[in-house]
């Protein structure tokens, strides 16, 4: 996620959880992931609390969008998260890069390690926000790359990439921005902006970047966490469960609320960078990850923000009806800057730019 403002963004390199899983053969969790500091608040197990769906087609419809945009501008305030159906991606398209992701980690660990962290970069296999030696880890490997600006993505890595799976990420990056596109045209709808003040800042230089996530089982997963509490710092994410294991938790009225998948459904959220822009209208909401104790679980995040040159600050048609800017308007500089030093931490990023 940073920029070509030339923000070192990086994150300390750590051992490989799958490797230690497969090779260690472990029972019990090393001190450096458990994990005593976890939020305690409880499980939302009510089955009725579930986030709302979108349905991509009604939204393109002359006759059925405006009620879908209502829904959406709805999802979009009340919960942060929701499930895209009928995207218009192809489902044997989807089958296809989902079991190329599980190759991509399975993978001898010497083919991985051409593709790992360099020192002071955080493309590559790894974790993210890694900022101390003491810090606690997560229970997950991932493997993060830039896509879009084309111009951006690494000489040493990009290339590297299995042939056939490169191909099928080029189509799926262009399939997901086209997708992300339609979605911030229809919020500019619902929120009555002119729809150009939201195309100016993710026009055709908007960043995308992929992060591949794995989480293997754990023999003690109330232990450990596979992802930290946290907002995404980006404007919106659009996920991809890999294979059909539960794991992603959003945090709803003070409560913790699985999200069941639905079969080739993206799950949509709002990122910090939106909540800013809408004024606070929009909300980034705290999510997880969890792990279980007998099954793998793999997803993918496409994390697409402004382009590179764009401040990031409340749109003024916003500020002039709301009658006062909520946040900040930072340059592209300080934000990925303030991002670059941080842990994971619930919504402590976007509180720093808060007025």
């Amino acid at each position: 996620m940073e920029a070509k403002v030339g923000i070192q963004w990086s994150s300390i390199i750590v051992p490989s959880v799958q490797e230690m899983v497969e090779e260690k053969l472990i029972t019990t969790v090393p001190p450096r992931y458990v994990r005593s500091d976890l939020d305690k608040a409880e499980m939302d197990s009510d089955l009725t609390t579930e986030i709302p769906i979108i349905d991509m087609n009604l939204l393109c419809s002359s006759t059925s969008m405006d009620s879908e945009i209502d829904k959406l501008d709805l999802a979009c305030k009340e919960w942060g998260f929701f499930q895209l159906i009928n995207h218009g991606m192809d489902s044997s398209f989807l089958d296809k890069i989902k079991s190329e992701i599980q190759d991509f980690f399975n993978l001898p660990m010497e083919e991985k390690k051409k593709l790992w962290q360099r020192p002071n970069e955080i493309e590559g296999f790894g974790q993210a926000f890694v900022v101390s030696e003491e810090q606690k880890l997560d229970w997950g490997d991932m493997f993060f790359i830039t896509m879009q600006p084309v111009h951006l993505r690494k000489p040493h890595l990009y290339p590297k990439l299995p042939p056939l799976f490169r191909e099928t990420l080029e189509t799926y990056s262009a399939e997901v921005k086209s997708i992300t596109k339609i979605l911030l045209a229809s919020m500019a709808r619902a929120l009555e902006i002119k729809p150009e003040e939201m195309e100016y800042l993710f026009s055709d230089d908007l960043g995308q970047k992929l992060r591949m996530n794995y989480y293997p089982p754990c023999p003690e997963p109330d232990q450990v966490i596979g992802l930290t509490p946290h907002s995404d710092a980006t404007g919106l994410t659009i996920l991809l469960q890999v294979n059909e294991v539960e794991g992603l938790q959003i945090k709803k009225n003070g409560k913790w609320v699985s999200v069941k998948p639905l079969p080739n459904a993206f799950v949509v959220n709002i990122g910090d960078m939106l909540e800013m822009i809408t004024n606070g209208t929009y909300k980034s909401i705290e999510h997880r990850g969890v792990v279980n104790s007998d099954k793998e679980r793999l997803s993918m995040a496409a994390f697409h923000n402004t382009g590179n040159s764009k401040e990031v600050g409340p749109l003024k048609s916003l500020v002039e009806r709301q009658k006062g800017a909520c946040f900040r308007t930072v340059t592209p500089e300080e934000y990925y800057k303030g991002l670059a030093t941080r842990e994971l931490d619930g919504k402590a990023f976007l509180d720093v730019w808060r007025i």
